[in-house]
């Protein structure tokens, strides 16, 4: 069964054709990373000019590519939540347009939901697990009891971990995105040298809160400049980042243990941040658990992932109408019909 998916929900348009939710036939990303950078961060109506651009040609490009016309495809996957609202109706309305005209089953596919499933295209896990999901706009930790079954553990209170990363970084000089300098800087700091609080939130032991860490960080680079001091940015990018990835893995063992889970997944765009990835790595041979990775091709955002979880999403007669939205904020354990 192929499944041609197609996301839009930040700055990237992509589209992708997958097979049985597992092999990927094709894999097309169109960026406006570039221009986003001169504003050192995502500006929503540069990106939605850039999706409704470039869709038609991202689609075509990923069914030459996968071998494929319409005639082959049996679903077309759609991210319809949670992202940017006017980046997500370009997707969901070309989806939209592109089922009713080839009268084409049409399946929407929370991205959330899509990022856990680029370990599905990246090896052989399969549910039940507990997965740690941690992007730009999500920090969530995920009971996975089924391919649509989705209980939250815990969850960020205020900011998600890559947006502290991306705002530390931009408050350090860094390019954009800033957890990305960050990941890449650290090896040349130390990352003992800068102390940085260890939040928990009372009463919610598995849940993040990451916005006292982001302060933090922008208060020492703001008193370091009153007093005329000179700051060591590669140190500073180390401690921050080992702050952030400290706090990621503890309430994910925390999680594991109280749970019962030895399978872990880590998922979204900062799973591919190298600490994060050898401090997942430490504590599943410490616990003698299984640990599954996404490629790093697939941690950003792709529109494979959502093939993939189309597929699923599909095979459990999840699919929509012509009337199908978009929406800005969705809960993961929240199905499309549930919410309709």
């Amino acid at each position: 069964m192929k499944i041609l998916g197609i996301e839009s929900s930040c700055d990237e348009t992509a589209a992708a054709v997958v097979e049985d939710g597992r092999k990927v036939l094709s894999n097309i990303i169109a960026t406006s990373l570039e221009e986003h950078k001169l504003y050192g961060g995502v500006v929503p109506e540069i990106a939605s000019r850039r999706h409704a651009e470039s869709i038609s040609g991202v689609v075509k490009e990923a069914l030459e590519q996968a071998g494929c016309t319409m005639d082959d495809i049996d679903a077309i996957a759609v991210t319809y939540a949670p992202g940017l609202i006017g980046a997500l109706l370009v997707g969901v309305n070309f989806a939209k347009g592109l089922a009713l005209a080839t009268d084409t089953p049409l399946v929407p596919v929370h991205h959330i939901r899509g990022h856990i499933a680029s370990n599905y295209i990246s090896g052989d896990v399969e549910p039940p697990f507990l997965c740690l999901i941690v992007s730009g706009g999500h920090s969530h930790i995920v009971a996975v009891k089924s391919y649509t079954e989705f209980e939250i553990i815990g969850k960020t209170r205020d900011d998600a971990a890559g947006e502290a990363l991306d705002k530390a970084g931009r408050t350090m000089g860094l390019e954009y995105p800033g957890g990305v300098s960050i990941d890449r800087l650290s090896p040349k700091g130390d990352e003992n040298k800068y102390a940085f609080p260890k939040p928990r939130v009372t009463g919610s032991p598995y849940d993040f809160s990451f916005s006292g860490l982001k302060t933090s960080v922008i208060n020492t680079v703001h008193n370091a400049e009153q007093k005329g001091e000179a700051i060591d940015i590669p140190s500073l990018a180390a401690s921050f980042q080992r702050g952030v990835v400290d706090c990621l893995i503890a309430n994910l063992e925390k999680a594991a243990k109280d749970y019962g889970y030895s399978k872990i997944v880590i998922a979204g765009g900062v799973s591919a941040n190298s600490r994060l990835r050898s401090e997942a790595e430490k504590l599943c041979r410490k616990n003698k658990w299984q640990l599954y990775l996404p490629e790093l091709k697939y941690c950003g955002d792709n529109a494979a992932m959502i093939a993939a979880q189309g597929y699923y999403e599909f095979i459990q007669n999840n699919t929509a109408v012509e009337n199908l939205n978009a929406y800005a904020t969705m809960p993961i354990d929240k199905s499309y019909k549930s919410n309709s």
